[in-house]
């Protein structure tokens, strides 16, 4: 099949983009600076917000994977941007296409956060739309290439992993994640909202800081934060990285959050897609890879 993404060179989807590729597809991917040329895909020059690129990105082909969107933004406004009127213009771009669009667990509290405020703006969008969608919230995602949880490997190995107040989360190897995406796109999906995780029944945040620590081979000190204490972090963080912050004030909304645990009810039948990695390879392998690339 020719897929046309949005995203690919991020996290998630430069692991589709692989997998894809290793299933004989054809894919057509939306890029904002030159790619090396890459036998099996067509770089689309051009942005969210340029309806002729978006056009070149969506001809001729069979499904639109949707993944491009912001995890940080300045204001309200930047996740409009980014979130909202991206999913928009992709929406129009996409007449006649099957479309998948990956959202955000964040969506189903939108008064917590700009960011899930976006997320569910977006998912509206698609959801009132003439397409033949699918909605996949994945849970937090983790693996080899992520930035996002690099910061808890760190503390790890340092012996202290500093938490939210208590709460649980699911969690999706990003290969795990790939591979649904991929046989939506590639074999049909409900017109639903899927959430995936890995079949678990959630992990405290406390069990995900030892399962890191296993991971990377230390014993580790887990500390809650108080929701002040969190607040006064992202301040220094935003003080001292900017826009690159990996902790801002929005975040702390829904990082507090207790439940960020995927619904039974809104996993994809086991006839499409199954989880494959657990936990403990899925983190032993991403340490790996932190490794190698001497992000420890």
């Amino acid at each position: 099949m020719i897929l046309a993404l949005s995203g690919a060179t991020g996290f998630v989807g430069s692991h589709l983009l692989d997998l894809a590729l290793a299933e004989g597809h054809q894919i057509r991917a939306l890029t904002r600076r030159p790619q090396p040329e890459r036998a099996g895909v067509t770089w689309v020059a051009g942005d969210l917000a340029d309806t002729a690129a978006l056009a070149s990105l969506v001809d001729g082909a069979d499904t639109v994977v949707h993944l491009a969107g912001l995890v940080n933004a300045p204001d309200r406004a930047g996740f409009a941007r980014g979130n909202v009127d991206g999913t928009r213009a992709m929406v129009a771009a996409s007449t006649g296409k099957r479309f998948v669009h990956v959202s955000s667990l964040a969506a189903r509290e939108p008064k917590l956060s700009d960011y899930g405020w976006s997320k569910a703006e977006a998912e509206r969008i698609v959801t009132t739309s003439d397409l033949d969608w699918t909605i996949v919230r994945p849970t937090g995602v983790y693996g080899p290439r992520d930035s996002e949880m690099r910061e808890m490997f760190r503390m790890a190995k340092r012996g202290v992993v500093l938490l939210p107040p208590r709460g649980r989360v699911s969690l999706i190897a990003v290969e795990d994640l790939a591979r649904l995406l991929l046989a939506i796109a590639t074999q049909g999906g409900p017109r639903a909202i899927l959430e995936a995780d890995d079949g678990s029944a959630g992990y405290t945040h406390a069990d995900l800081a030892h399962a890191i620590g296993r991971a990377v081979g230390r014993k580790v000190r887990a500390l809650h934060m108080p929701v002040t204490a969190l607040r006064l972090a992202a301040r220094a963080d935003m003080r001292r990285r900017g826009t690159r912050a990996k902790l801002t004030l929005d975040r702390v909304g829904y990082l507090a959050h207790p439940d960020w645990t995927a619904v039974p009810a809104r996993r994809p039948s086991p006839a499409l897609w199954q989880p494959r990695i657990a936990l403990d390879a899925g983190l032993a392998a991403t340490a790996a890879w932190y490794r190698a690339h001497g992000l420890l």
